[in-house]
């Protein structure tokens, strides 16, 4: 991974689509855990995630989890709704 002046320990590392909506996500700082977009599915740019073949496009940019179109979740939003993964 390319360090780059905005680097920040929240960023996302890994990202992984999972069965239901949910995806497993690593973070900079060695949190891992898994975030249910099943609460987002019905409201604006997110409703286009209901088709799991869209949904499993899932990657990273600049430390984000985001989608082809544009869609993202803020980096707050996944830490504070994410449940944590002990492994």
């Amino acid at each position: 991974m390319l360090n780059t002046p905005w680097d920040m320990y929240w960023d996302v590392v890994a990202v992984k689509p999972l069965v239901d909506y949910r995806i497993e996500v690593e973070v900079k700082d060695g949190r891992k855990g898994i975030f249910d977009l099943k609460p987002y599915l019905d409201f604006g740019v997110f409703q286009e995630l209901k088709d799991i073949r869209y949904f499993n496009q899932v990657g990273i940019s600049y430390g984000a989890v985001t989608w082809p179109h544009e869609q993202d979740i803020a980096p707050e939003t996944l830490l504070a709704e994410m449940v944590p993964v002990i492994k």
